[in-house]
């Protein structure tokens, strides 16, 4: 077979050759031969090692798709990480500090989504095969915490009760306060009997609350979540940190860029997870796109204690971005999109000119265009810190502060 040598990782953590030819599960510097199939090298050996590669943690890291860089020392994910938010600053000339990476440990997720499917003999659950459709059974998972490993088993009741034998189900499991919440989709439609069976099985598995196509069925306990001094009861399948670790860095850089500023807003606010403890001691006004999330952060707020004013604001964001008038009297902005970022927002911010943003951010190549666009507006990017709160993947995260240039 013909030898190729793995030239650098793409976004997605595969290796790249010269090509490019996309080699799964393989180093930087590495000498490998395999078999091209289109853009992609199959059944591939390696001949020569990077020094950066590691026995994979997990026993289920050949097969499942859920983990892209077991096979990689920590310190080069970590590098390599970092790397990839300081190239997509570099391509728009912009520097800063880089503070060191945050990164989340292992057994930690609080929230996965499992593939659950029916089989002649009963049910099985887990994460989908390295690009494939099959399910892999993962009970040695060594990224979810301990807690949301009995997912798994709520998972294959649920598929006994719910699923069709032509699809499997994609039950979302996340850790809260009194337990698991459970949210399914892609199930058989709800009837009678149904829905008498996920009361039952809430009830017998001690779940927090299942929802079904976001229909609610049951909830034994509220699911709550902690942001700040604030309880929170999401809609069902709503967006949280990935973990609590994650979510404790990124608030913490989030607090820092905000400064002492008194009045906030949080643009694509979610439930609160920045807006409520921002609370703490500035008046907030959130702005969300989802109304649902918006009235669980309003009633998390309402029955909290010691805070300052909140206000939310349901609107979408990229239609109807904040104007100038509107941002009158902020002191600062929290900015979270999406993986889009958040464009058009963001040439209104440069027209209104608040002082300070803090921007979260889960794409570094859209995060360093709307990076580029405040700098060339007169802000100056004060530092930078990349969180990796999913470990062993090539998802990356970080915070940003941004302040205006005086004068």
């Amino acid at each position: 077979m013909t030898e190729f040598t793995i030239r650098r990782l793409g976004h997605h953590g595969d290796g790249i050759a010269d090509g490019p030819l996309f080699a799964p599960v393989t180093l930087p510097g590495e000498v490998v031969t395999g078999r091209v199939s289109g853009q992609t090298l199959e059944d591939i050996r390696i001949i020569t090692p990077s020094s950066e590669r590691v026995a994979p943690p997990c026993r289920h890291f050949k097969a499942c798709g859920g983990c892209a860089l077991q096979h990689a020392s920590d310190a080069f994910v970590a590098d390599w990480k970092v790397d990839v938010v300081r190239n997509a600053l570099d391509a728009h000339g912009l520097e800063t500090e880089f503070r060191p990476i945050i990164t989340s440990p292992a057994q930690s997720r609080r929230r996965a989504t499992f593939a659950a499917r029916r089989t002649k003999k009963g049910a099985m659950a887990g994460f989908y095969g390295r690009g494939s459709d099959v399910i892999i059974e993962i009970p040695d998972c060594q990224l979810l915490h301990p807690d949301l490993m009995a997912g798994l088993n709520v998972a294959e009741e649920l598929a006994m009760a719910g699923a069709s034998r032509k699809a499997a189900l994609a039950v979302t499991v996340t850790l809260s306060e009194n337990g698991l919440d459970v949210a399914v989709t892609v199930g058989k439609p709800l009837d009678g009997p149904l829905r008498l069976t996920l009361g039952q099985l809430c009830e017998k598995l001690g779940l927090a609350r299942i929802a079904w196509e976001d229909e609610v069925i049951a909830m034994r306990l509220p699911p709550l979540q902690r942001f700040g001094r604030a309880e929170v009861l999401p809609p069902p399948g709503a967006f949280i940190q990935a973990t609590a670790d994650g979510e404790a860095a990124l608030l913490a850089a989030v607090r820092e860029a905000v400064g002492e500023a008194s009045h906030v807003a949080d643009l694509f606010s979610g439930c609160g997870t920045f807006a409520l403890p921002l609370a703490e001691t500035a008046s907030v006004h959130a702005v969300e796109g989802e109304a649902e999330m918006l009235t669980a952060l309003d009633q998390g707020w309402r029955k909290a204690e010691g805070l300052k004013p909140v206000t939310t604001e349901a609107r979408d964001l990229f239609r109807r971005p904040l104007l100038p008038d509107e941002m009158k009297g902020l002191e600062a902005i929290v900015l979270d999109p999406p993986r889009a970022g958040a464009e058009r927002q963001v040439v209104e911010i440069c027209k209104a000119g608040v002082p300070r943003i803090a921007f979260v951010s889960c794409n570094p190549v859209t995060f360093a265009r709307d990076a580029q666009a405040l700098c060339d507006a007169g802000y100056t990017l004060d530092w930078v810190q990349v969180v990796d709160q999913f470990r062993w993947s090539a998802h990356v995260e970080l915070a940003a502060s941004f302040t205006q240039i005086a004068g």
